[in-house]
């Protein structure tokens, strides 16, 4: 039996988000793969997200003790250009478009969230960050469709933007079979110096 999570508890991870437009571009790129695999559990334009840590379920109270650094750290840092790009697959069932840019200011904050996280009280399962965009999921039934559509993708370049917030982002509980939504939490602007 699933147990589904208390509402003293909420998932919660720290992310950048593509601009609407860099998200169109790409929606536009998906047009052919979403009428070609209706079945693929796709993700909404509007929750695309790059993780940089992901903190999982925490008790409701310990949010608020992230608020505060978080918006420290994004006051401090510049804003981040990156681009999509290519298409890729997680175990035959999760496809992606990967990130390009810079690379590196990527995954200098990265390291930075998860210090700071780290500081807050909250312990992190050690991942190496792998900079990607989660698009779909194939059902169970169906793996070839993401190896389709991650080989469609794999030319893809995407325009080069700027991650301008920091997202603190919860999500639902939604374990059916509809996507699971995003809601920020809270987002802070990078007004650091480039």
């Amino acid at each position: 039996m699933n147990e589904q999570p208390s509402a003293s508890t909420v998932r919660v991870f720290i992310a950048l988000a593509p601009p609407d437009d860099a998200k169109e571009e790409l929606e536009r790129e998906l047009r052919p793969a979403y009428d070609a695999y209706p079945r693929m559990r796709w993700n909404r334009v509007e929750d695309w997200h790059i993780t940089l840590a992901f903190l999982g379920e925490l008790p409701v109270r310990i949010v608020p003790r992230l608020r505060h650094p978080l918006a420290d750290l994004a006051a401090r840092r510049a804003p981040v250009a990156l681009a999509l790009r290519g298409g890729g697959h997680f175990d035959d069932r999760v496809l992606w478009t990967g990130i390009d840019g810079d690379l590196a200011g990527l995954h200098t904050l990265a390291t930075e969230v998860r210090e700071l996280v780290g500081e807050c009280g909250v312990t992190l399962e050690e991942r190496p960050l792998r900079p990607h965009l989660t698009l779909a999921r194939a059902r169970r039934d169906d793996p070839s469709s993401v190896l389709e559509v991650a080989g469609a993708l794999a030319t893809f370049t995407g325009r080069r933007w700027y991650a301008e917030r920091l997202h603190l982002v919860g999500s639902n509980f939604g374990r059916g079979p509809g996507p699971i939504r995003y809601r920020d939490i809270e987002a802070w602007s990078f007004t650091g110096e480039q």
